[in-house]
């Protein structure tokens, strides 16, 4: 056990205290938000903002670009969610419908927009680091990390996730189960250790989420939306 601790908190060996802080209480309205994912509750979104903007100052301060503009968009989608829901709500909890085919369309495009928008811009990345000089550097796909490449996918997922729980569609948690448990190996190669942990959890509390939803939705059947 104490191989353990040592081999875990040697991964911060040389991190600044302020960012592990950070990221600790990013984990923890983060974990927070997902459970209120689960339940329903509106209260999904003032919590997942809190976590999310500190991940966002964490990752650029990383440079993980693709994590970067994942949480900003995580941002600016739990803005909308929560207008949505606020809308939608009774006592605090929403209404629950399943994806239509112009939902599936929307989120074909928004994945096909993802992946070349984050390719794009880890292709920009010597480009970025050199203060937006090509002096003394190269572009190209041999500059990518492996993590860049994982970064990319799991990026599309995400984004297609947020917004079907936008929509208040239970498809979502497919997409939140399949990227959360991607990140967990993603992050820990990255260092973020208590971050990796964190998508542990997530994944087991989409997975339930999924559970809870399904069993809401069969009981309390809704018209889908469109």
């Amino acid at each position: 056990m104490e191989a353990f601790f040592n081999w875990f908190f040697s991964q911060y060996q040389g991190v600044p205290t302020h960012l592990v802080v950070l990221e600790i209480i990013g984990v923890f309205f983060g974990f927070l938000s997902v459970w209120l994912a689960k339940k329903g509750n509106i209260w999904v979104y003032p919590t997942g903002i809190i976590s999310t903007v500190l991940f966002v100052y964490l990752l650029w301060h990383y440079v993980l670009w693709g994590d970067m503009l994942i949480n900003a968009y995580y941002t600016a989608m739990s803005i909308y969610g929560g207008i949505l829901w606020a809308k939608n709500a009774q006592d605090n909890v929403i209404t629950i419908s399943a994806t239509t085919r112009r939902d599936w369309q929307i989120c074909t495009l928004l994945g096909v927009f993802s992946l070349v928008f984050v390719t794009a811009v880890y292709y920009l990345k010597p480009y970025i680091k050199n203060n937006f000089s090509m002096q003394g550097i190269s572009l190209g796909f041999h500059n990518f990390l492996p993590t860049e490449y994982v970064d990319v996918f799991t990026t599309s997922i995400f984004l297609i996730g947020m917004w079907l729980m936008a929509k208040r569609k239970i498809e979502n948690w497919i997409f939140w189960i399949v990227g959360d448990f991607i990140s967990v190996p993603l992050y820990l190669k990255k260092g973020m250790l208590f971050t990796s942990f964190q998508y542990l959890l997530f994944t087991i509390i989409a997975i339930m989420g999924y559970i809870e939803w399904k069993r809401h939705l069969r009981n309390t059947p809704v018209p889908s939306q469109k």
